[in-house]
């Protein structure tokens, strides 16, 4: 069997059925482009971590039971005339039409709440209506902030400006509920223009509505530019318009076939998946590459075009074969990590990965097949720029391989070291895109207000009481007063926020009817069994500053003997689950090499083999490695998976290049001419691929979505090293190892 498990006979018997395989081939494509109108990219961030462990669990709990603030939408008023009593009255017209928007299920702001009158134990505004000056404008809201907790979260301390909340209902965001909410939104803002005042919108519905334009952008931006590039790169090789087409006609239909073949399996693509157009593309265009510089080399040296056709299948797509096996390979090991976002990404990259096979040895056969028919003619040699540079590499591995395999051999020792160094890190502002207003406008609600980025400590209740009793109540004041000595005063809210009002006389029954039905349910549970208090944290703090937080408050709740509470928010399951998902995804590379190696050894029938591969292939990680550690950015979530896929694309020139020095020793070359003949035939189409590869990934650097621009940015410089290391690394130590090598292939020489 060959190296590709008899993988290639696809390609011979789409040469000896074409027909029915032309037939197959139409009807499927048919299908994926059928799918094209219904392409979505779901930008919820929340499913990457579905299923991932405990915090995700305890997080959809709580929303359960509770609601959360992690769905709200926020608007924030600035103005420096906001003590000005007409400025003051159109506020609460806005506050009015917010709490009377579609989408509403409530709204909390300085002019939703209301306070118990002394006089009559009725509730009144908040906000007096109908304040004759600025004077008394300012002294009712100094009033509110220094009498009503819940109002330091909400207004400004030098009064010029506050925040909104709008409680969207679940139930109207299903669909493009959100998107249309948030039009909606901004819609209602537009009315309000003055230059008195500006008002901004941020929240987690306008971060996962700002992700999933980007990612939609990405999408159009990576498979055009992708296609352009490797359209360019394959006419810069063959030097013919005709040559370039044809190279460019397989991966093209290879990403035709997976975005139709996602749309139809999971029905949306993710940011995650959203890459795979990208790699898949890019990834078929090396292999065809590899494949149609092979046919041409066949056909200059005599061979009939036809013939030259199924030759190349024989020889060139059981190592395609092995190249896709070790990538899937890649793609299967990430699999491991928790959280359904990732396993998506896992399982749509494997099936991927065989559908671009099967456009190399079913399309692209039939493709060259029609062209040389229709009077298509190849160049005579390919271009020059793909050729420069293998006389240079040859004398280097000829006259200076032992101190180059030694130094290769000591590089990757050392590199070991920053290995076992670099540490997870994770920042939730790495999935938003650069620039992000509502990333802005949150921070400006982090310094003058309460947050966005809440966390929630659920509070079991001991008596069952919806109106909580004193017991009860203490400890929620407990929880509360902890929270404030970490996360700062007017940074909670809690049952205990209206406690003041308790104090001068007004019964819990009142003070809830004051808040409303609604924002009871964020404090207690209707069962009565669980309360809820809430702090905020600053937006832009990293995955170690939150576990900080929540170990040190965990502690504290721990000491003051309420250890039944549990901690949750949705910046905590990422700060925890993050970290799990990125050593687990460490795990898998690791796994991916060992299992890679181990395949190419069998597929080679030879343990020297996978010894000689092992260096070429682990050095790139390594070195991207080494990047990471020296520059501080650490392992993030798409860092590992972007080692992983490169490990998976740079597996393929190592494939490419031993298969052809095998086949060279089969037909009585000795080891050291074996090597020089497939440095100089190989050599092109490597230096071909990896342009592609890199080009076309190069495209991703440009997203605005740091997390993808930076799995871009590794990814080349992966593949780069992988490049220096079969053309320069891989050849010097099988000639330094000629010892272990002479014999192979039953050539004693």
């Amino acid at each position: 069997m060959s190296i590709g498990f008899g993988l290639e006979r696809i390609g011979l018997i789409t040469l000896k059925y074409p027909k029915i395989v032309t037939a197959v081939l139409i009807a499927f494509t048919l299908l994926c482009l059928a799918q094209v109108p219904r392409i979505t990219i779901d930008g919820d961030l929340l499913r990457l971590y579905k299923n991932s462990g405990e915090y995700y669990d305890t997080y959809v709990e709580l929303g359960e039971r509770f609601g959360t603030f992690e769905n709200d939408a926020y608007i924030l008023v600035k103005s420096d005339q906001l003590t000005d009593p007409e400025v003051i009255e159109t506020m609460r017209e806005l506050a009015l039409e917010l709490e009377l928007n579609s989408f509403a299920s409530g709204t909390l702001s300085p002019f939703s709440l209301r306070k118990p009158a002394e006089e009559d134990g009725i509730t009144r505004p908040a906000v007096p209506e109908d304040m004759a000056s600025a004077e008394e404008v300012a002294a009712a809201l100094n009033d509110l902030r220094q009498n009503d907790p819940m109002m330091r979260n909400l207004i400004v301390e030098d009064l010029t400006g506050f925040v909104m909340l709008m409680f969207p209902n679940p139930d109207m965001l299903k669909g493009d509920g959100e998107a249309r909410m948030i039009a909606e939104l901004r819609e209602m803002i537009s009315f309000y223009d003055d230059p008195r005042y500006q008002i901004e919108l941020t929240g987690p519905p306008i971060w996962k509505s700002e992700l999933l334009n980007a990612s939609k952008s990405d999408q159009v931006k990576f498979t055009a530019a992708g296609i352009i590039l490797g359209f360019l790169t394959a006419f810069l090789a063959f030097r013919t318009f005709w040559g370039a087409v044809l190279a460019t006609l397989a991966p093209f239909v290879s990403v035709l076939w997976v975005v139709g073949s996602v749309v139809l399996i999971f029905g949306s693509f993710t940011f995650l998946t959203n890459i795979l157009t990208a790699l898949v593309l890019v990834i078929a265009f090396a292999e065809s590459m590899f494949f149609c510089f092979h046919w041409l080399r066949l056909s200059r040296e005599g061979m009939d075009h036809e013939e030259a056709i199924r030759e190349t299948i024989v020889r060139v797509s059981p190592a395609c074969a092995l190249t896709s096996i070790t990538t899937v390979v890649a793609f299967l090991s990430l699999s491991i990590a928790p959280g359904q976002g990732i396993f998506e990404f896992a399982i749509t990259g494997a099936l991927a990965i065989p559908m671009a096979f099967l456009a190399l040895v079913t399309f692209l056969p039939l493709a060259l097949r029609a062209a040389t028919r229709m009077g298509y003619k190849p160049k005579q040699a390919p271009s020059v720029a793909l050729t420069a540079i293998i006389p240079p590499l040859s004398k280097l591995a000829e006259r200076g391989h032992k101190p180059v395999a030694i130094l290769g051999v000591l590089a990757f020792v050392l590199m070991l070291y920053p290995h076992f160094q670099l540490q997870p890190t994770f920042s939730f502002q790495q999935f938003l895109p650069k620039g992000s207003e509502a990333l802005d406008t949150s921070e400006a609600i982090d310094q003058g207000v309460g947050g966005v980025a809440p966390l929630y400590v659920s509070i079991p209740l001991l008596d069952n009481d919806p109106q909580i009793t004193d017991d009860d109540f203490a400890r929620v004041e407990t929880v509360h007063g902890i929270l404030e000595n970490i996360f700062g005063k007017g940074k909670v809210i809690s049952g205990a926020s209206f406690n003041h009002y308790s104090e001068a006389g007004f019964s819990r029954d009142q003070i809830f009817d004051a808040v409303g039905p609604f924002m009871k349910r964020r404090f207690i549970t209707d069962e009565g069994d669980l309360a809820m208090a809430t702090a905020f944290m600053p937006t832009q703090l990293g995955s170690k500053e939150v576990r900080e937080l929540v170990e040190e408050t965990d502690a504290a709740l721990k000491e003051a003997g309420l250890g039944d509470a549990s901690i949750s928010g949705f910046r905590v399951l990422s700060a925890y689950e993050s970290v799990d998902m990125i050593q687990r995804l460490q795990d898998g590379l690791t796994i991916a090499v060992v299992i890679s190696i181990f395949i190419i050894g069998i597929a080679f029938r030879s343990w020297r083999v996978a010894l000689i591969c092992t260096i070429p292939n682990f050095a790139p990680i390594l070195g991207t490695e080494l990047y990471l550690w020296v520059s501080g950015a650490g392992l993030q979530l798409t860092t590992v998976i972007s080692l992983t896929i490169a490990f998976g694309i740079a597996v393929d020139d190592t494939i490419h290049f031993m298969n052809h020095y095998v086949r060279a020793r089969n037909q009585n070359y000795g080891h050291k001419e074996a090597v020089m003949r497939t440095l100089e035939r190989v050599g092109p189409a490597l230096i071909a691929t990896t342009l592609i590869l890199c080009a076309g990934t190069t495209v991703v650097i440009f997203s605005v979505l740091p997390q993808v621009a930076l799995f871009g940015a590794l990814c080349v410089l992966t593949l780069f090293l992988a490049l220096l290391g079969d053309l320069i690394i891989l050849p010097s130590l099988l000639i330094a190892g000629g010892r272990l090598f002479r014999s192979f292939g039953g050539q004693p020489k």
